[in-house]
């Protein structure tokens, strides 16, 4: 039965992470954190690191659907990148003083909105207006990115839409470029500091993911800008939900 309530937990975890990933490059930490702490009784800790570990394959694949695409900013990802792996580890370090209510309601707020914002305002920038944002202003905007930590999820999808005017599908895309790097740092940086997982559950967490933020992807990369936008909203508004709701089982 132990067996069989894991697999469920983990399914719909990977499932909610993996389209949240694939759509709108969410991080998995957002979904499956509070569903292994709710459900399994897992040390908050060590299922962020879980959670994190599960972004890692999930992040690349998607990355990668994107990049064949060419909605993938590769070269100002960089650039951002570098900044924020300076700060993951500290910032894993710090995670582990912080209270898990802290971050998992900023986590659940942050996604609500950016959910209602994509609805009730799509981002409708084209490529070719997004080309016109001088190269300069990307980088050092990408440069202060990534030295307040806003490396991948909601906070550098906001960023890349409404301050750096990048088209949705490319924001993703250098999202989840981004959030493969730091998930990987992030998740070496946990298990390090409280001990390795039940492996079971990491596994399970990981292939999961990583199937649905394929197919999430995939979809995402086919569908007209306007079918994105309110695709990604509802499903960003429906995770903040269910993630609140587990928040007050808990």
């Amino acid at each position: 039965m132990k067996i069989f309530i894991t697999v469920l937990v983990t399914f719909f975890a990977g499932m909610g992470a993996g389209l949240g990933t694939g759509f709108a490059g969410m991080s998995a930490a957002a979904v499956i954190s509070p569903m292994l702490i709710t459900f399994l009784g897992m040390d908050p800790y060590m299922a962020v690191g879980i959670a994190l570990a599960s972004d890692v394959l999930a992040s690349a694949v998607s990355a990668y659907t994107y990049g064949k695409k060419k909605n993938l900013d590769i070269k100002n990802g960089l650039i951002m990148m570098a900044t924020v792996l300076t700060f993951t580890v500290v910032g894993s370090y710090l995670a582990s003083l912080l209270p898990s209510a802290t971050m998992g309601s900023f986590s659940v707020i942050m996604t609500f909105l950016l959910g209602i914002k994509f609805i009730v305002r799509p981002v409708m920038t084209t490529k070719e207006a997004m080309e016109k944002v001088p190269a300069k202003k990307r980088t050092i905007i990408g440069l202060i990115c990534g030295f307040v930590g806003a490396g991948g999820g909601m906070m550098m999808l906001l960023i890349l839409t409404t301050v750096l005017g990048y088209e949705l599908k490319t924001a993703v895309g250098t999202s989840v470029f981004i959030m493969t790097f730091t998930a990987l740092t992030g998740a070496i940086s946990h298990f390090a500091i409280g001990g390795m997982p039940d492996m079971t559950v990491l596994i399970l967490c990981v292939v999961f993911t990583l199937i649905w933020a394929r197919i999430a992807a995939v979809l995402a990369n086919k569908a007209q800008p306007k079918t994105l936008n309110r695709a990604t909203g509802v499903v960003l508004v429906v995770l903040g939900i269910v993630v609140f709701v587990f928040s007050l089982i808990k």
